[in-house]
């Protein structure tokens, strides 16, 4: 047995003694502390956690102490959209934005996805591996301790299949947790350009069982928008997954009110994800679902788009999660640090809400509260010691500024 023992916690936060999986509406603003708290793992997994004046009596003396040195303790981040496999990166592209062109002008010029689907068939499986996990052990650093990742930049099979094989080969080489979801319809490939309905049916016909053959994917997704794939095919995709066991994940509402939030309902999504167009009436389509609407910040605040309304998805009573979408075209950052800032900022999140958003409910929206997302006794050890800091207020109020000192995934120190 390995045990650890920390202490020397100003405030350990993040708590959920409850067994709940998601929080939603009002209860998003209790993000549940101990001060002077001391934290016990075993074998990898939370086993006791409270106040350290009652350590005397648990008999942890020859445990291993890691002395948290005055800094808070918190519940690693759970990043439920990102991109992170890919070739390359796609500076040109944001220079042509500062120009003024928009992300749809730019993908209509054979830019955008297009762009990195051809690079990436141009890499072998081992040179992109190496470059992701260059950006996973980034993520890693920056308190990341469960992410999931998504294909989507091969839009043919074996360029599809490639991806996921290096999610999977990231998910058994990494320490941090990883969910992994087949995005065939993220555009349609080059080669099937004005051949919409048949690059459909590749997917459909080709692409899932393939998918499904290997057991490659947790979950299918879906581009459900304005220029990319209409509801009906949508649609057509979910139900091919769903034969193969994969439960659907939407992109939806970014660029136009699409009918992504809908399709998402009708279908059991676990989440729905961007809702930057969002409306009153997709509020209240959710209201009484068990999809998690996800809000991605970074993506507004880098396009200069809308940002999905939080405040208003929180004040109806609903979840809300927040993740990356660390891509190199719309996001290229996996800094969930700065995401919570600027759903604080621009969405008008509470920090605690925020923190809840982008922890326990971002681990739900990847099916993986039951093991991580807060501190819970029998949750996988995963968290990070902050510097010496004044509240959590402070988090998201210092943007810039490094606070994590220590991370510790499964119980052990990265």
């Amino acid at each position: 047995m390995k045990s650890l023992l920390i202490k020397n916690i100003s405030l350990l936060a993040g708590i959920e003694r409850k067994g709940r999986q998601m929080l939603a509406g009002r209860d998003m603003s209790v993000f549940e502390s101990v001060a002077g708290a001391f934290l016990y793992v075993e074998d990898g997994v939370i086993r006791d956690f409270g106040d350290a004046s009652l350590l005397a009596e648990k008999g942890y003396e020859g445990a291993p102490v890691v002395d948290a040195g005055g800094g808070m303790v918190l519940p690693s981040f759970c990043d439920s959209h990102t991109h992170i496999v890919y070739a390359d990166s796609r500076e040109h592209e944001f220079v042509n934005k500062i120009r003024g062109l928009s992300y749809a002008e730019i993908a209509r010029q054979g830019g955008g996805i297009l762009n990195s689907a051809d690079r990436l068939h141009e890499l072998s499986e081992d040179e992109l591996y190496r470059q992701a996990m260059c950006r996973v052990h980034e993520v890693m650093g920056k308190g990341t301790g469960a992410i999931e990742i998504k294909s989507g930049y091969g839009l043919n099979t074996a360029d599809e299949l490639k991806m996921l094989r290096v999610i999977r080969r990231i998910g058994e080489t990494a320490p941090l947790k990883v969910v992994s979801t087949f995005l065939g319809a993220h555009a349609v490939g080059r080669e099937y350009a004005g051949r919409q309905r048949e690059y459909v049916e590749l997917v459909v016909n080709e692409m899932i069982p393939e998918v499904g053959r290997e057991r490659l994917a947790d979950y299918i997704d879906v581009f459900c928008d304005e220029g990319f794939f209409t509801p009906e095919e949508t649609a057509c995709i979910l139900e091919a997954g769903a034969k193969w066991g994969m439960r659907p994940k939407i992109h939806g509402q970014e660029l136009a009110d699409s009918g992504g939030v809908k399709v998402a309902v009708e279908h059991n999504a676990l989440s729905v994800d961007h809702l930057e167009s969002m409306t009153g009436a997709d509020i209240r389509l959710l209201q009484g679902s068990t999809v998690m609407p996800t809000a991605l910040p970074g993506t507004s605040f880098f396009l200069n788009m809308p940002f999905a309304p939080g405040r208003k998805i929180i004040d109806g009573g609903l979840p809300l999660a927040i993740a990356s979408d660390y891509n190199p075209g719309s996001t290229p950052s996996g800094d969930m640090k700065f995401a919570v800032s600027l759903a604080c900022i621009k969405m008008r999140l509470l920090p605690e809400e925020a923190l809840n958003a982008a922890t326990l409910n971002s681990a739900y929206a990847m099916g993986v509260s039951n093991d991580y997302g807060s501190i819970s006794i029998g949750k996988v050890a995963n968290f990070y010691i902050t510097e010496p800091i004044p509240s959590l207020d402070f988090i998201p109020y210092a943007y810039t500024t490094p606070i994590i000192n220590r991370v510790f995934l499964a119980g052990k120190e990265y």
